[in-house]
């Protein structure tokens, strides 16, 4: 940070360097993995009231009703010992009851999958430390972390463990988790999620619940799949995202926003290969707006998949994104658009629409 003379007349003038996220190389100890699967800030407030139904699709207010009974009958005595097993210690838990011990919900991006998956989170009768709440990446990460057996020890002393996205892709890492989820449910845990699509399933990309059901083999009798029709909410009814702006007007947003990050947008996506996807969320601590120069498409598959972990760590964290160069619909080439991973892409275009929406009504740019 540096200060300049004041002219004769006026106030300080202070010009503070902004942040870079290619600066920052993150390192997550596994306490922290544990600690942190609760909901991300977007969601922390978020609650079955405050889900708003499309009217024209009958599906949303089912699912709500669903889970609400779903929520109410995790009591006490369904799973868990009712103290924190937390690498390992605390009495074993019972076994499950019988019939489904999990919901799978069903539907395509922008149906606010994430904003039930908390609101459930939220409503299950539990302490905190006694819920569990990441995305898929998380969880594996979290194998990867404490091993299978000891992540298997520190989840079974929990009520409710919710997954977003679970990953269809990955058929070594699907497997891995599928018996992880078995031994949790033998334990009494009770399980949620929600998942991505299969790749070379083309067409619309929206519903998985028959791939779901497939690739967790013997645990598809365990849950039962709320599908969610309609629309992404994030569009529904509001203004196109703002075009993007000049190098200019980025940077001198970045050196006048508190806590905004300034990188080059080729040079943050070479970055990105050098960081695991397991630790985006610890590289955005402490920011509070991200701006890019220099936009432009992603030029592979791999680069793209990070990408997309990327944009959801932002989503989650509510961070604005004030970008320079090509608009987001078109970071995409049509191949990566009509490929089996489209789905997350089509996300990642709506989830950075919507934070590049948040950069404009933060900024005096218009």
């Amino acid at each position: 940070m540096s200060s300049s003379p004041a002219p004769s007349g006026t106030g300080p003038i202070t010009d503070p360097a902004p942040l870079s996220l290619c600066a920052r190389e993150p390192r997550v100890p596994a306490d922290r993995l544990v600690a942190e699967m609760v909901p991300p800030p977007r969601f922390d407030s978020v609650r079955f009231s405050t889900y708003i139904p499309d009217p024209n699709q009958p599906s949303q207010t089912e699912a709500v009703q669903v889970l609400e009974g779903f929520a109410a009958g995790l009591d006490r005595g369904a799973g868990g010992s009712g103290k924190r097993r937390l690498f390992g210690f605390g009495k074993a838990p019972k076994k499950a009851p019988a019939g489904p011990r999990g919901v799978y919900l069903d539907g395509g991006y922008g149906v606010g999958k994430t904003h039930l998956l908390a609101s459930l989170w939220h409503a299950t009768p539990a302490e905190p430390e006694l819920k569990a709440f990441g995305t898929f990446v998380e969880l594996t990460n979290l194998v990867g972390a404490l091993g299978f057996q000891q992540t298997v020890q520190t989840l079974s002393g929990h009520r409710l463990l919710c997954i977003d996205e679970f990953e269809l892709d990955d058929p070594g890492d699907t497997v891995l988790v599928s018996t992880l989820l078995g031994k949790l449910v033998d334990a009494g845990v009770a399980l949620a999620a929600t998942s991505n699509t299969l790749p070379g399933k083309l067409g619309e990309g929206r519903f998985a619940a028959a791939d779901f059901m497939r690739e967790i083999q013997g645990l598809s009798a365990h849950f039962r799949a709320l599908r969610i029709d309609g629309e992404d909410y994030r569009h529904r009814g509001l203004p196109e995202a703002p075009p993007p702006y000049s190098d200019e007007q980025v940077t001198k947003a970045a050196h006048a926003t508190e806590g905004a990050s300034l990188d080059a947008f080729s040079p943050l996506l070479d970055h990105l290969a050098r960081v695991h996807p397991s630790r985006y969320g610890a590289l955005t601590d402490g920011i509070k707006a991200v701006c890019l120069t220099g936009v432009r498409p992603v030029p592979d598959q791999s680069t793209a998949l990070r990408l997309v972990v990327l944009a959801d760590r932002l989503y989650d964290r509510e961070v604005p994104v004030l970008a320079s160069g090509l608009p987001f619909d078109q970071l995409f080439s049509d191949e990566m658009l009509n490929g089996g991973y489209r789905k997350k892409y089509f996300r990642a275009i709506s989830r950075l629409t919507a934070l590049a929406r948040d950069a404009a009504k933060l900024t005096n740019l218009r």
